[in-house]
């Protein structure tokens, strides 16, 4: 990179000032910058007006530097000395250019109000401010990457439109804005009627989903599934959003109550409805998969925010299923119930000969993006979900395969490393229903002992104790 040019253009003040610009202007060249300044480059018998207006049309002179002191600011509007005839060529050139990027005010002095002394023509735009000693060296540093044409912050590159926004036909309006925005501003500002809102929104949420329902003769029907998962993305992130606000603001018995009344509203979905006599499992495996997704983001929400007793309740209350009553299976069920097998991802995988491990494990992974959860959560919240089965129920049957720790590396999960501390393990301990740290071993032993007891895709796996950091667990105070 060539070194920039640059003029400095000033008002004779006093000789302290006189001094701080020529002590900038030095600083400055030291810095790279190729400075014109009056006391260097303008000698006896030269034409000083002359001067002025080269130094600001001269094209070689890419950035022009405004010291604004009082004096200058005085002189530029009253259009006096030799700033005065400075101002007559640059006001035009500020007003007149498209390109706007060749003058830059610095702030020398400002007024008793703290107002800064700025020239009228240059009030509007923004300025350097090098008058507060504290924040010059900052500030230095903009007008260098003033100077060099490199700002502190850039603009991204564009990405590709989201492939959700791109198939219009299977979008579905989005009903629950309206409720959301409502919801969360009301627990925001501590309304009375902010739990009433919050599950408005997540009853109004619930409803909506029957909109996604496939129709069976879609063909190939795995592609349905799909494309109503992908939909059904707009809907998802706003509520993790709704996750992320409880959990921050309103953190309550009733809050979690009316969280686990929407999981229990969701249930059904994931069944055959009462008015349908024909149907094949897939035909809800799309509800399967958003459920457990949404799911997955509530728990790990509220964990990221430490509310461990709201994540124990979702996981110790059980789930009431009215329709289990008729065919004489138990209306309560634990939160099992919320994963379920997905035949239609197998068959996709077989059909476009994918030959992926988990193409739902590809899924969960691929749509974790800018929703203020990482994979990373998400995995622990799986892992957590999976200790927590095991140990409600000794001897099994067992249901929650955490599909996405086949993307899981070796390394200590946050929660376990955070819990060497004593404190801490004793508030977080509540995820797993146990008193001490101790219960959680003999289900260890018992991953070691058995082949078969921890899930594996093909030669992938993962050790429940080395994730855990189990030994190191409660050993700080």
């Amino acid at each position: 990179m060539s070194n920039p040019k640059s003029f400095i253009s000033y008002s004779w003040t006093t000789p302290d000032h006189e001094n701080w610009v020529l002590a900038l202007a030095t600083e400055l060249r030291e810095s790279g910058v190729d400075v014109i300044l009056d006391k260097w480059d303008l000698r006896e018998g030269h034409d000083a007006h002359a001067f002025m207006e080269k130094m600001v049309t001269d094209p070689e002179i890419k950035k022009v530097i405004l010291i604004c002191d009082k004096a200058y600011a005085d002189k530029a509007d009253g259009r006096t000395g030799g700033v005065g005839v400075e101002a007559q060529i640059i006001s035009p050139e500020i007003y007149a250019k498209q390109d706007q990027d060749k003058f830059v005010a610095v702030l020398k002095e400002r007024d008793e109000s703290g107002m800064p002394f700025l020239p009228v023509y240059y009030r509007s735009r923004i300025y350097i401010d090098l008058s507060d000693p504290s924040t010059y060296a900052d500030n230095f540093e903009r007008l260098l990457r003033w100077i060099y044409d490199r700002p502190l912050y850039t603009k991204p590159e564009l990405g590709k439109t989201p492939s959700f926004l791109s198939q219009t036909e299977t979008l579905i309006d989005i009903a629950t804005s309206s409720r959301l925005r409502r919801a969360i501003d009301s627990i925001k500002m501590g309304r009375s009627y902010a739990n009433a809102a919050a599950e408005d929104y997540f009853r109004t949420l619930a409803e909506e989903f029957e909109k996604l329902r496939i129709p069976t003769d879609s063909d190939p029907f795995d592609e349905a599934v799909i494309q109503s998962i992908e939909a059904f993305l707009p809907y998802r992130n706003e509520a993790i959003e709704m996750f992320h606000t409880l959990a921050l603001y309103l953190d309550t018995e009733d809050t979690r109550r009316i969280l686990h009344r929407f999981f229990e509203q969701l249930i059904p979905y994931m069944e055959r409805p009462e008015h349908v006599r024909s149907y094949r499992k897939w035909d809800f495996d799309n509800f399967c998969f958003i459920i457990h997704e949404l799911f997955l983001y509530a728990l790990a929400a509220l964990m990221q925010h430490e509310r461990f007793h709201s994540c124990a309740y979702l996981l110790a209350a059980d789930y009431y299923i009215e329709g289990y009553s008729e065919y004489g299976r138990d209306v309560m069920v634990s939160f099992e119930v919320l994963r379920k097998y997905m035949e239609s991802l197998k068959h996709r995988n077989e059909r476009l000969k994918l030959r992926r491990l988990s193409l739902r494990a590809d899924l969960l992974k691929e749509r974790c993006k800018g929703v203020g959860v990482s994979f990373q959560q998400i995995m622990q919240a799986d892992f957590i979900v999976f200790i927590r089965d095991h140990l409600d129920r000794p001897g099994g049957p067992w249901h929650w395969w955490p599909e996405t720790l086949l993307y899981v590396r070796p390394g200590i999960f946050e929660i376990f490393g955070r819990s060497r501390s004593t404190d801490y393990f004793n508030r977080a301990k509540v995820l797993f229903g146990i008193d001490k740290k101790e219960a959680i071993e003999p289900l260890l032993q018992y991953f070691e002992s058995e082949k078969n007891a921890v899930p594996r895709w093909e030669f992938e796996s993962f050790n429940p104790r080395y994730l855990m950091g189990f030994e190191q667990i409660a050993t700080k105070p």
